[in-house]
C-alpha cells in the first residue's frame, strides 16, 4: 500500500466517522427535528454516486469511505423520514 493509499484511507476514516454520533444519537433518540430532510436527500444520493465512483475507479479508500458513509447517512435520513 502507497502513502497515498494511506493517506486517502485516514481521510475517509475521519470523514466518515463524522456521521457516526449523529447516527447513534438520531437512533437512540429518535429526534431529527434539527435535521434538514433535503440536505439528507441531496448528501445520500451524492454519497451513493462517490461510491459508484470509487467502484468503477477501483479506488479502494474512495468506495470504502462511501460505502460506510452511505449507509449512516441512510439511516439517518430513513430516521427523518420515519419520525419527522
Amino acid at each position: 500500500m502507497s502513502y497515498i493509499e494511506i493517506i486517502g484511507f485516514l481521510a475517509a476514516f475521519c470523514t466518515t466517522i463524522s456521521f457516526l454520533p449523529q447516527a447513534v444519537k438520531t437512533i437512540r433518540t429518535k429526534n431529527t427535528t434539527g435535521i434538514s430532510l433535503s440536505m439528507y436527500v441531496v448528501f445520500t444520493v451524492g454519497t451513493f454516486l462517490w461510491l459508484l465512483y470509487g467502484i468503477m475507479y477501483h479506488s479502494a479508500p474512495v468506495a470504502a469511505a462511501n460505502l460506510v458513509t452511505f449507509i449512516f447517512a441512510g439511516t439517518i435520513l430513513i430516521y427523518k423520514i420515519r419520525y419527522k
